[in-house]
């Protein structure tokens, strides 16, 4: 892996290196192969400026790389979210609440990242713009044999990508369904969906205005608890207990279903680690997952709020839609008043049953995704491979989703050996357990990597 944001602030403020050199080394990374595709715009001038900046290096995030998913307004440009049909909006006149965050605490943004068309998907294809290839950011290797690259995992593709390679410190993105964990555990790092109601969505272009989160992915945990506490204006009280601690649950219902061996290795040789390591892991039933299915019956929540946004711009440029993604938005057209205030109440009382279920845990384990990525040939855009591209997605992300449909937290910690498919392991819980998962994500992670 290469070195975190926190090694590299504490290199720059040693005199070991400069903000400039590793300036210099990021944007390398940006326009070097594996990040093909990875990328919307590039924005050498923005890193290298700020990286000037006197006293930069005194600042939390020290001048030092992020990128930016292509869903958010930066002052100057054109929020497209992977889509053609916005292309000609005018540039945006301001930034948007998480990007000026990242800004005054120091980040160097260094470009917009690709991603799935208006974030709707968690596969990481993008029929205008291509689709980056996976790369293991724990090993730092391409994923897969050569000349087979496997799916990044979306909607926050490019984003995944620019941290697993180097090009970025930070890849900020969202999380609706899984589009900060699933590219995390598919690139092999971290990705932490923290409380919706945490990090501000202003200047984010919405898919879900129920479900939308605002979060990011790093190399490591502590990089994840610094751009939390950027992106929250909080701070992350420091953990205490050992791992002995915690009381951790495995849910077999929904969660394990369908692992492929690959995952059920690395999800089954985790716990073993963990347990080996004192962690009280108990088996709970959890059955309320299993009425999550019946509750989306309808459409869900981002079918009909995306559709409410997209509904005129349907109407004009339809033909100019991926067709996977015009497909989804098009379910929320058929749902009734009636059925969308049913699934309100439905989601609020389901949240009840199931915070209720995990009083006395302090998280839940579970695989982030049932399936590693596929190789992109199996799932690139074309209607002949629509069938598995829906089978794919419905996959990647029905554990992570359900964690929205919680209103929860959860992180994706990377979990598997240098010869395996990059697999994630997911901690998480109800709303406001933010800090507790941090926590617990740091014990763990060194643990995991135990190889």
């Amino acid at each position: 892996m290469k070195a975190d944001l926190i090694a590299t602030r504490q290199a720059i403020r040693a005199g070991s290196t400069h903000p400039q050199a590793v300036a210099e080394a990021c944007l390398a990374a940006a326009q070097s192969t594996a990040c093909q595709h990875a990328f919307m715009q590039l924005t050498p001038e923005a890193l290298q400026q700020t990286a000037q900046q006197p006293q930069v290096a005194q600042s939390p995030l020290a001048g030092l790389a992020v990128s930016i998913k292509d869903l958010f307004d930066i002052q100057g440009q054109i929020t497209q979210a992977g889509s053609v049909v916005l292309k000609n909006q005018p540039p945006a006149a301001a930034d948007g609440a998480a990007v000026a965050r990242l800004r005054a605490a120091g980040a160097g943004l260094i470009g917009r990242t690709n991603m799935v068309e208006f974030a709707f998907s968690g596969v990481g294809t993008n029929p205008h713009h291509g689709t980056p290839a996976a790369w293991d950011g724990l090993h730092d290797q391409p994923v897969g044999a050569p000349g087979q690259p496997h799916v990044p995992g979306g909607s926050s593709s490019g984003a995944a990508v620019s941290v697993a390679t180097g090009a970025a410190f930070i890849g900020l993105g969202s999380d609706t369904g899984g589009s900060i964990r699933v590219p995390a555990a598919l690139n092999g790092i971290v990705g932490f969906k923290n409380t919706a109601r945490l990090v501000p969505t202003t200047g984010a272009l919405p898919l879900s205005t129920t479900l939308d989160t605002v979060c990011a992915m790093t190399r490591t945990v502590r990089d994840a608890i610094l751009a939390h506490e950027v992106l929250s204006a909080r701070r992350v009280p420091q953990g205490r207990r050992p791992l002995s601690g915690y009381r951790l649950a495995v849910i077999k219902s929904l969660m394990q279903d369908s692992m492929d061996a690959t995952v059920t290795q690395a999800f089954e040789r985790s716990l073993n680690t963990l347990r080996a390591s004192g962690a009280r892991i108990d088996e709970i039933a959890l059955t309320e997952l299993n009425e999550l299915a019946p509750m989306m019956s309808t459409g869900g929540f981002s079918p009909a709020e995306g559709y409410a946004w997209h509904r005129a711009l349907i109407e004009r440029e339809a033909e100019r839609y991926d067709p996977r993604v015009l497909q989804r938005l098009m379910r929320g057209a058929g749902m009734k008043a009636h059925e969308y205030i049913d699934l309100v109440q439905a989601r609020r009382q389901w949240i009840g049953r199931v915070e209720m279920a995990l009083v006395g845990y302090d998280a839940v384990l579970s695989p982030t995704t049932p399936i590693t990525g596929p190789q992109i040939s199996a799932v690139a855009p074309g209607a002949e491979r629509d069938a598995e591209f829906f089978r794919v997605n419905g996959l990647l992300l029905r554990n992570t989703s359900a964690v929205n449909t919680l209103d929860g937290c959860g992180i994706s910690l990377p979990c598997h050996a240098p010869d395996e498919l990059p697999v994630g392991l997911m901690v998480w819980h109800a709303a406001m357990h933010d800090d507790t998962i941090l926590q617990l994500a740091s014990l763990l992670e060194p643990m995991l990597q135990q190889h």
